[in-house]
Formats: C-alpha cells, sequence, structure tokens
C-alpha cells in the first residue's frame, strides 16, 4: 500500500481510458437487462457494436465537456457536474441519431431507447460512483495506515465553513484531527449528520462530549460569528481545557482553496469586546486619487499601515517621513516589493527640524497630510517631558504652520485617548496638539473664507499589536515563560485594531470640514488582567503553574481607566453609527500660539518643572497621576 500514498496525478488519458470502459460495461448491462438476460437475443441487437457506439459518442461528447480533467482524489461538485453534462449530451445525441438512423438509413436504431435509457444512468452514477470511492480510498490509504496518535476534536459550525474545513482536514495526510462531532446555533440542523458524524445544537453537550470522547480540540468554522458568541464558546472551550482554533476569513484562502494549515490558533484580536468596525467610504478614493500625500511618523505602526492603505487609493506619491532609520528602511523594503505600483519618496527626517520639513514642503508640495508622529509612551515621556513637548506639540506647531504656508487641503492629526483628562505629560501633549490645530483651524475660517487648510483630529485608545502595546510584552513573557507584569488588578484599557485605527484616520479625512477631534464607540473597556489571563490559556500555559501575573503598581502618569472624553465635551453624532465628533470649544489661536512659542524658551532653560507648569497652564484639566509633578498641583 506504500506506493498508492506515493502515487502522483494520473495522466488524463488514464482517466478517459477508464471512463471509456465504464461507458463500455453499462451500454453491455443495459442489454443485459434490457432482454432479460437472453444471449441469443442480446446478440441479435449487435450488443457489442452498439456498446462500442455508445462508448465512442461518449468519448467525442468528453473532448468538448473535458469531464476527465479532473483529479480524481480531489473530485468535487463541479466534477460531478461535467460527468452529468456530459451523459445529457451523449443521452441527446443519441437520440437524434436513432431518429436519422432509423427513419432514413434503416428501420433499426443503433441502440434501442431502453438500452439508451439504462446506460446513460447507470454510466452516469458509476462515473460519479467511482470518482468518489478513489477519493475516499486515498483519505484512507493517507490517514488509516499512517500509525500516529489522533487528537479528538470538533468543528463548531455546520454550514459551508465547517464542510469545507472537514474537507480540508481529510485531505491534509499530516493531520492528526479527528472529527467526533459537528456544532451548530442553528437548531433546524440538530441531529442531522454531516460526513457521518451528528450535529449538536449549541454548547449544551460540549462537556459531555469532552468526557465521552476526550476532546482536545475545537475549530471555529462560522463566517459571522458575533464577537459575543465567539467570546462564549471560548471561554467555555478555556474552563474544558480544550485547544480552540478558527478558520480564516474567507478571503485569505478562497483562491487557493482552504487548507488544514491555514487553520490557525486564535489569537487575542480575535476577542474585541465589540464587532469590528469596518468603513468602506468610496470618498476616500475620490479625495486620495492623484494627490501627493505625506504620512509623519510612516515607520510605526500605526503611520505604516496608514500607508499601506493609502498605496491602495493611487496617489501620485506617497511621501513617508520618519526619524528611526532601520524601521524606516524596512518599511521601504517592503513597499518597493509589496507595493511597487505606488510611487513613494523616502524621507528620514525629524519633524522638529523647521528647516528639513521646509524643504520638504517646497521639494514636494504635498496636498494632505497625515501626521501620525510623536512620542507616546508613557513612563519614557514622564521621564523625558521636554522630548514629549518638543515632538508632540512644537512638531505639530511647526507641521501645521507648513502645511497653511503651503496650501495643503487637510491636515489630519492622529491624537490618543491619553489626551482627555490627562494624568501624563504624554497625553497632556497630545491634548496641547489638538487644541493648537484646532484654534488655528477656527482661526483660517474665520479670517481665509475663500480658501484654507482643514485641520481634523481623529483620537482612539490603545492598538492591538502596535509597538509598545500591551498585547506583543504579554507574548514575549509567555514565551519567555513568565512571569506577566500587570500594573494593577483594576487597570482597564480600550482597544483597536491596527487596520481599524487607520480607517479612522483615513474616514477622518474625507469627512472633516475643520475643526473636529473625531472619536470611536469603541464599546466597553477591557480589564488588562482578564487579558492576561486570557492570553495565558490561549497559550496553552496554566496560569499560576505555568505563568504567573505580578502586578507591579501604576506607573509614573498611568491611571487606572482612560477616557474618551472630558467632562466639557459633547459629542455629535455622523453618518456612521460607531464614529462620534467630540464637541469642544476651541481656544483663542493667538494665546495658544504665544503660549506654544514660549516652550522653546523654557527648553533651552532646561527646566522641567517649569515645562510641566506651563503645559498645566495650556492644558488645565492636566492633573498628574503616580507623577513627581504632582507637587505642581499641589502649587496652584
Amino acid at each position: 500500500m506504500n506506493f498508492l500514498t506515493r502515487l502522483k496525478i494520473l495522466p488524463r488519458w488514464i482517466i478517459a481510458f477508464i471512463d471509456a470502459l465504464i461507458l463500455f460495461q453499462c451500454a453491455l448491462f443495459g442489454y443485459l437487462v434490457r432482454f432479460n438476460f437472453e444471449l441469443a437475443l442480446i446478440e441479435q441487437n449487435d450488443a457489442v457494436a452498439g456498446s462500442f457506439t455508445f462508448t465512442v459518442g461518449g468519448l467525442l461528447v468528453m473532448q468538448n465537456t473535458r469531464s476527465y480533467e479532473g483529479i480524481v482524489r480531489h473530485t468535487g461538485f463541479r466534477d460531478g457536474s461535467n460527468i452529468f453534462k456530459t451523459i445529457v449530451i451523449n443521452f441527446i445525441l443519441f437520440l437524434f441519431l436513432n431518429f436519422f438512423h432509423g427513419n432514413f438509413l434503416n428501420d433499426r436504431f443503433l441502440l434501442p431507447t431502453s438500452v439508451l435509457i439504462i446506460a446513460s444512468l447507470s454510466a452516469l452514477f458509476m462515473l460519479i460512483f467511482y470518482r468518489l470511492l478513489v477519493k475516499e480510498l486515498f483519505v484512507y490509504i493517507k490517514n488509516g495506515f499512517i500509525q500516529r496518535e489522533l487528537k479528538n476534536g470538533i468543528i463548531f459550525g455546520a454550514g459551508e465553513a465547517g464542510i469545507i474545513a472537514q474537507e480540508a482536514i481529510k485531505r491534509d495526510s499530516k493531520s492528526m484531527f479527528n472529527t467526533v462531532a459537528f456544532f451548530d446555533d442553528d437548531p433546524k440542523k440538530e441531529g442531522k449528520n454531516i460526513d457521518g458524524k451528528r450535529i449538536y445544537k449549541g454548547l449544551g453537550d460540549l462537556e459531555k462530549l469532552v468526557t465521552q470522547f476526550e476532546i482536545t480540540d475545537l475549530i471555529i468554522a462560522v463566517r459571522d460569528l458575533s464577537v459575543q458568541r465567539k467570546n462564549q464558546i471560548i471561554d467555555e472551550c478555556l474552563r474544558l481545557k480544550v485547544t480552540v482554533s478558527i478558520v480564516p476569513p474567507v478571503d485569505q484562502w478562497i483562491n487557493g482553496g482552504l487548507t488544514a494549515g491555514a487553520i490557525r490558533e486564535v489569537k487575542i484580536e480575535d476577542l474585541l469586546s465589540r464587532e469590528q468596525i469596518l468603513l468602506d467610504n468610496p470618498r476616500i478614493h475620490e479625495d486620495l486619487i492623484g494627490k501627493v500625500v505625506l504620512v509623519t511618523g510612516a515607520a510605526g505602526s500605526i503611520g505604516s499601515e496608514l500607508c499601506r492603505q493609502i498605496s491602495h487609493y493611487d496617489p501620485k506619491l506617497l511621501i513617508m517621513l520618519d526619524i528611526a532609520e532601520s524601521a524606516l528602511y524596512d518599511v521601504e523594503q517592503e513597499f518597493r516589493e509589496v507595493h511597487s505600483f505606488c510611487p513613494i519618496k523616502i524621507v528620514l527626517g525629524d519633524v522638529r527640524n523647521k528647516k528639513k520639513m521646509k524643504e520638504v514642503f517646497k521639494n514636494f508640495k504635498p496636498q494632505i497630510v497625515f501626521h501620525a508622529a510623536a512620542y507616546k509612551h508613557v513612563p519614557m515621556m514622564e521621564n523625558y517631558p521636554e522630548e514629549a513637548i518638543h515632538s508632540n506639540v512644537i512638531g505639530t506647531k511647526i507641521l501645521s504652520d507648513l502645511s497653511v504656508l503651503s496650501q495643503v487641503e487637510k491636515f489630519v492629526l492622529v491624537s490618543t485617548d491619553k489626551a482627555v483628562n490627562p494624568t501624563n505629560v504624554m497625553g497632556a501633549s497630545k491634548r496641547a496638539a489638538e487644541m493648537y490645530v484646532q484654534a488655528l483651524n477656527e482661526y483660517l475660517e474665520t479670517n481665509h473664507k475663500k480658501f484654507h487648510t482643514k485641520f481634523i483630529t481623529t483620537r482612539f485608545g490603545n492598538v492591538l499589536g502596535s509597538n509598545g502595546s500591551v498585547i506583543p510584552l504579554f507574548k514575549k513573557q509567555i514565551f519567555n515563560g513568565g512571569p506577566i507584569t500587570v500594573t494593577h488588578p483594576e487597570i482597564t484599557r480600550y482597544f483597536m485594531t491596527i487596520p481599524e485605527a487607520c480607517q479612522l484616520v483615513l474616514e477622518a479625512g474625507v469627512m472633516g470640514e475643520g475643526g473636529e477631534i473625531y472619536v470611536f464607540d469603541m464599546g466597553e473597556p477591557i480589564k488588562i488582567l482578564d487579558l492576561a489571563k486570557k492570553m495565558i490559556q490561549l497559550s496553552g500555559k496554566k496560569l499560576e503553574e505555568d505563568i504567573k501575573i505580578v502586578f507591579t503598581g501604576l506607573r509614573e502618569g498611568e491611571k487606572l481607566f482612560e477616557e474618551l472624553l472630558n467632562d466639557f465635551e459633547t459629542v455629535k453624532i455622523t453618518h456612521h453609527p460607531k464614529i462620534k465628533i467630540a464637541q469642544v470649544a476651541p481656544a483663542s489661536y493667538h494665546k495658544i500660539d504665544g503660549q506654544i512659542e514660549l516652550f522653546l524658551d523654557l527648553i533651552h532653560k532646561n527646566s522641567e518643572n517649569e515645562l510641566v507648569g506651563h503645559l498645566k497652564v495650556i492644558v488645565p484639566e492636566y492633573i498628574s497621576n503616580q507623577s513627581r509633578f504632582e507637587v505642581l498641583d499641589r502649587l496652584n
């Protein structure tokens, strides 16, 4: 049997020859049945000649339908339909030949009609049956004769995706998954069978089957499963110590077909506490096509994804600016290889360098600016407040002013929820940047009504998988055997994916008329401790036994709960139910312009208390927490 496991795809002529033999035998069978197995009558009606004629006709039709081209061990619906088409056309052909032959050439039909019907029906059955038999034989040989320890598992989803997943598992000789049953939420499917496996409703029988069959794995194979239901399934599996995998979205495997190897483990990104927000605004293409677009911070997680998404909207030129040399080089190589259709210009530069930024605007004349460059790590910026202010505030002012002078159409500032009621330097610096661009926009609207740059702000929470995010940190700590460090048992954060965040930025650029601060309805905040526990379980480790969780205490400037709006802000709805506009009265442009200019003098004085104290004057809601700068609040 080993030679069968190594058997390659058979040549087409062999398949055609086998099909011809089956057609011939089915025609003979038709004669035998029609004449009650009486050999004299069968000989009298030229059964051999008639069967040969039926076979030749079938082969000629096959040349047109190409039914012999399918790979037998991968027979599917399309192959069956081709065989059906072959038999039907052949049947019609012989009806016509019988009519012509019987009425004009001879008084006898080429093939008795009853023989033709029996031969066609039996040929249809045998041609499909032998293909399915070979298909199952290959699965049995590949899986049955290989001595290995299989894992009993369940597929959740008895629809099309579940059936495809089962077929992919059966085809893969390396798969260790043995499907015991299917589960589905559709009550109409309960009690029925797929491939001989029973379908159970919901999760009610999961615990019983886990005990009865020693279930170790469950595959989620439902295309449009809600996040809430997915969480319920995963939580139950984690409770029962069952490993969970998931069939990826159809667009990731439809061209090449699903393989068992494509079925991946559940990622923490799959477990957002809300449905993923998807935006599809055709105006984005209208706004970006043929435009020169500048993205600052282009080597970062948000900036690089922004560039990837922008590249698909046919910009005239995409300028990718960043100060991080190595990261920018990596992004450049990616774009040269994967996004070569998009014209790009790589600029190594610092947004704080006014002279260099002037050169960029003069040489490339950007029409749209996405400003994602910023220092964002809270503890780091608490230690170096001058860097946060210089980059996040002064850098934003430099780019904003140059955008006005260069008649940029739109300037989109990427901000953060840490700018709301900030408790740290980083958040306060981003709030000051928000205030400046909003005040500048109002000033331009009032004094330059004909044309002016439109300034728009986007504000969102923590981004899953971004540089500095808690998810990559936890993954690294789990890989190293722990412990996982959590600052506080009650700390919570809002989360979104990198593509979601970048969609918001692009959508804001399209929707914005100037002066708006866009925020997402990000659902319920996620408890970081729960996130850590779930990540440990999903990694196959045991909490406390394999991986411990250690509480390290809140870091400088850190707060327990993030907010998307402060006490003075209200929201206005937009065309999208998940996107809101924070309504806040803009500051006086002349006042905040002078206040930010004063930072330049304070930076040179090298007094961090004066710097942070002045930042608190600009952002009066900034109250330090777990920070040495709390003394400044007491002095006020």
